[in-house]
This record gives structure tokens, C-alpha cells and sequence, in this order.
């Protein structure tokens, strides 16, 4: 029986996507200006705000970043007053990237001075596919929900696609390299790894858990993919569309094995791989589906992912 007094904001969008996969939807009265999954909570109170303008070029923004990382500020503010209205009982936020969300001393701070309520605060920290899963259970303890069958059933998609690698040869496990920055260049790391390993993949030039790495170009060109996959935080497909254009126009790109070969793919970064929430499971279909297309065709191309346009 869901608490009917559980007034929950949550600041990060993968912990709304959890909080909603744990049937608790009801419950989220206030998100966080990214927030934008499932699409019930779209109407609900907004927040926080960026310092940032996410319509900046990829170099414009990592300078941003650095700047006010300079400056000692959080790239992302809490709105008091929204969240002095709401009066919470609970905010979700993460302690694991500042650049992805809310920090956790910037929402400790912005609890400490309510005045109308004390909410706990969770704080998630996921950086393999085992955290994240430990994250879901972690949330539904705390609102007294049972995580049994929706992990065992997110769990049992993820061995249904790997259990159809299996059998493949190291050969047919392409190289893969998935580009989380273009300017300046960077591979994403952390869960993606281990996804593109589930899906029947080699990964290239990072380590399961650890943060995204900077990579110098000729590493890339050197390390040279049988496949490249962009997701860039925060963009959708059109925008992805857009920053691969900052690589594709190199004159050594034409010269990889994967631009050869037609393999190089965006995706959107933003609904899928960069939110380690439930969406990590489509995360691994979708790359099956890239990487294999003769084993796999469960219906995301075209919305979680499309071949690179020349």
C-alpha cells in the first residue's frame, strides 16, 4: 500500500523514470527542468534551471562548464521557492556527476533552508549496471515497494539479448567505439561498456565504471572501429545528427574502418544511454540491434537510434 502523504521531487531524470517504473508516478509532485520521462510528469513543477544553454556548440558548453567550475558554482540552481511550495518528503538527487544534475551539498544546502518541511534526502551514485539496479531496489525499500519482479524482469530482457551473442565468434563481436563529447573528444564510459559487451561488442578505449575519458583524436584513429556510436549527453537525434559533423568533416574519416564500412550511428544519448535507469535494458536492445541486425529487430530505429546521414 503506496503512503498517500510520500510527496516526492526528484532532481535527476533517471531517478523519475525509476521512481515512475516502481508504480510511484502518483507520488512526484516536482522535477527537475530535464525531467521529461514518462510523459505524465510534464506538467508537473519545475525545479531547478541551468546555468548553461544546451543550444551552445559542444566546445562553447565544455568551456562553460569549466568556467564555473572556476568559479566555484553549480552548473545547475535549485529553485527554492518551488521547492519550499512543494513541501517534499522526499528529494532524489545524485552524487555522482555535477555536470549531469544537482549535486548532493547543493540540494543539502537548499533543504537546510526550508522552513515548511525537512525532506530526505536519497542520493544515487550509479556507475555499472549493477548500481543501478541496486539504485531501483535502494528507492523501493525506502517507499516500503517490492523491486523483486521489476528487476528480475529488466534483468531477463538483458539475458534474453545477451544469450543470442553467445554463440558468436570473437571476430563477429565488432570493435566498438561510443562518443559521449565531440569537442573536445570523449568515449563513454561507466555502464557503457558493459552494455556494449551484453550486446555483442568489443569496447574500445574505456573501462566498465570508470568516468568518460578525453581521447585524443589520432588514439581514435589509431584504435581505428569496426563501429562508431554517438551519444552525446543531454542531445536527441537530430542534434547528435548535427555534432557528428565536428568528427565526420576530418580529413582522416574517411579513412576508418567504420565510415568504410557504413557503421557509424547516433543515437539519442539523452532518453537512453546517459540515464542509468530502467531505459540502461532499451539501451542494450538498441545496441543489438546496431551491432547485430541479423540476429536483432526490436523497433528502435528511428527513435532511439538511425545510421549517421552523409
Amino acid at each position: 500500500m503506496i503512503d498517500n502523504d510520500i510527496r516526492i521531487v526528484s532532481l535527476i531524470p533517471s531517478a523519475t523514470e525509476i521512481v515512475a517504473t516502481l508504480g510511484l508516478s502518483q507520488a512526484i509532485v516536482g522535477r527537475s527542468h530535464e525531467c521529461d520521462y514518462p510523459p505524465e510528469i510534464a506538467n508537473l513543477p519545475v525545479c531547478t534551471e541551468s546555468r548553461l544553454n544546451g543550444d551552445d556548440s559542444s566546445d562553447t558548453i565544455h568551456d562553460g562548464i569549466n568556467h564555473i567550475f572556476q568559479s566555484a558554482l553549480s552548473i545547475y540552481k535549485i529553485k527554492l521557492d518551488v521547492l519550499e511550495k512543494l513541501q517534499p518528503t522526499h528529494i532524489i538527487t545524485q552524487n555522482q556527476c555535477d555536470v549531469c544534475a544537482v549535486s548532493l551539498p547543493e540540494v543539502e544546502k537548499a533543504v537546510a533552508e526550508l522552513t515548511h518541511s525537512s525532506p530526505q534526502i536519497i542520493s544515487l551514485q550509479p556507475n555499472t549496471l549493477e548500481d543501478v539496479w541496486g539504485d531501483i531496489e535502494r528507492v523501493g525499500q525506502t517507499f516500503g515497494i517490492d523491486s523483486v519482479k521489476i528487476l528480475e524482469n529488466l534483468e531477463a530482457r538483458v539475458k534474453i539479448c545477451n544469450r543470442k551473442v553467445q554463440g558468436l565468434f570473437i571476430t563477429e563481436m565488432p570493435t566498438v567505439a561510443c562518443i559521449e563529447w565531440t569537442d573536445p573528444l570523449m568515449i563513454a564510459a561507466n555502464w557503457i561498456p558493459e552494455l556494449i559487451n551484453l550486446a555483442g561488442g568489443q569496447t574500445l578505449c574505456s573501462s566498465v565504471g570508470k568516468p568518460a575519458a578525453r581521447l585524443h583524436w589520432e588514439t581514435l584513429v589509431a584504435s581505428n572501429p569496426d563501429v562508431i556510436i554517438f551519444m552525446p549527453r543531454g542531445f536527441d537525434l537530430q542534434r547528435t545528427q548535427q555534432e557528428a559533423k565536428l568528427l565526420t568533416q576530418r580529413p582522416e574519416w574517411d579513412k576508418l574502418h567504420a565510415a568504410k564500412a557504413g557503421r557509424v550511428f547516433i543515437t539519442d544519448g539523452n532518453s537512453y544511454f546517459n540515464r542509468p535507469g530502467p531505459r540502461l535494458v532499451d539501451s542494450v536492445e538498441i545496441l543489438a540491434e546496431i551491432l547485430h541486425p541479423e540476429i536483432f529487430e526490436y523497433g528502435y530505429k528511428g527513435i532511439g537510434w538511425e545510421p549517421l546521414k552523409n
